[in-house]
């Protein structure tokens, strides 16, 4: 029996090309982001529906899977009325804030064999997550649901991620860990070519950094691999975190290190004073085809057309909110291995 899968938020195909390698059908994924499109379809062999899940319809879903099919929805809402950095703040007035709620509409509505979701740990502390599990019980599924660190199964960056798996066929538990030690900046992304700040490769389009400024340069230059704004001199420091209430920020405007994993990916991930994200070596932030190698993206990953610019926010945006590829080759070979044993399944 054949798994096929329709991938809800599908992004630019972070989790479909993972649920792909581990031999599941993806027939196609629904975006808002119609920017997302070409990377969806040019990489993955699959449709992309440019679409606010709120609108779509359980028939629309249906009419994607094969007759006697083994049928997954996975999605992968937007989490940024989940995040950290929105700690304190009231979200639930946020426009992505209802979007589980269209997901379990269509879980309930569809009756998909399979489930998954794939968020921020922090999604767990809001009702709507809660509400969304209470529905799969309501609904019969059995439930497997826990934080994973990426960096356990070969995402080489210290992301952390929350992950459910659905069932009503058998219960699905999510693997063992298959990396002893993480896998590091070194061993991702070293042998790229040599750039400068604001430099782009002219053999790979999406291997180019962003500008930096005079200022920043000079902070580069005298930034440790591993360390903090802390190991400048004085006159180079921000003047907020001179103050008191910036003594604590120190995890933005640092360089990774060679010997450990990148920290996690963002959106913002191109720029050097958005988070750790200096090269480990050269004096410039990381390019936008490390970012994606972090991102566990294939080298030939391509996200925009040939001959067409690259523009940073818009592929950082793409690249930070997609789930690691590898990490959706996991949830996709937990659920084969899963069904192996019940089903023929191919």
């Amino acid at each position: 029996m054949q798994i096929e899968a329709v991938d809800l938020f599908c992004g630019v195909g972070g989790l479909t090309a993972g649920l792909i390698k581990s031999g599941i059908k993806v027939k196609a994924g629904y975006d808002i982001a119609e920017e997302c499109q070409f990377a969806y379809e040019y990489n993955n062999n699959a449709i992309f529906v440019h679409k606010d899940v709120a609108e779509v319809t359980a028939s629309e879903i249906s009419s994607w899977y094969s007759e006697g099919s083994i049928r997954l929805l996975a999605g992968c809402a937007p989490c940024q009325p989940f995040s950290t950095y929105n700690k304190g703040r009231d979200t639930t007035k946020d426009e992505k804030w209802p979007l589980l709620y269209h997901f379990s509409r269509l879980i309930k509505e569809v009756k998909p064999e399979l489930v998954t979701m794939e968020n921020v740990p922090d999604v767990t502390k809001h009702k709507v997550y809660h509400d969304f599990i209470d529905e799969l019980k309501k609904l019969g599924y059995e439930i497997t649901a826990q934080e994973v660190a990426c960096i356990d199964y070969g995402v080489p960056q210290t992301r952390r991620r929350h992950v459910v798996l659905a069932s009503k066929l058998s219960n699905i538990k999510l693997i063992k860990p298959t990396h002893d030690k993480p896998i590091t900046v070194r061993e991702t992304i070293f042998g790229l070519e040599h750039l400068q700040a604001g430099q782009k490769s002219k053999n790979d389009p999406l291997h180019a950094c962003s500008r930096l400024n005079e200022t920043n340069l000079k902070r580069i230059k005298v930034s440790k691999p591993g360390g903090t704004w802390r190991d400048w001199p004085e006159e180079l420091r921000a003047e907020c975190h001179k103050k008191e209430s910036g003594k604590f920020y120190s995890a933005v405007y640092g360089r990774m290190h060679w010997d450990q994993p990148a920290p996690t990916i963002t959106t913002l991930c191109y720029g050097f004073g958005n988070g750790r994200f200096g090269h480990p070596e050269q004096d410039r932030a990381i390019s936008l085809r490390e970012a994606a190698l972090f991102q566990t993206f294939p080298l030939n990953y391509q996200f925009t057309p040939v001959n067409k610019p690259v523009f940073f926010k818009i592929i950082g945006r793409m690249i930070g909110n997609a789930v690691p590829v590898r990490l959706g080759e996991i949830v996709g070979l937990s659920i084969t291995s899963s069904l192996k044993n019940i089903y023929a399944v191919v």
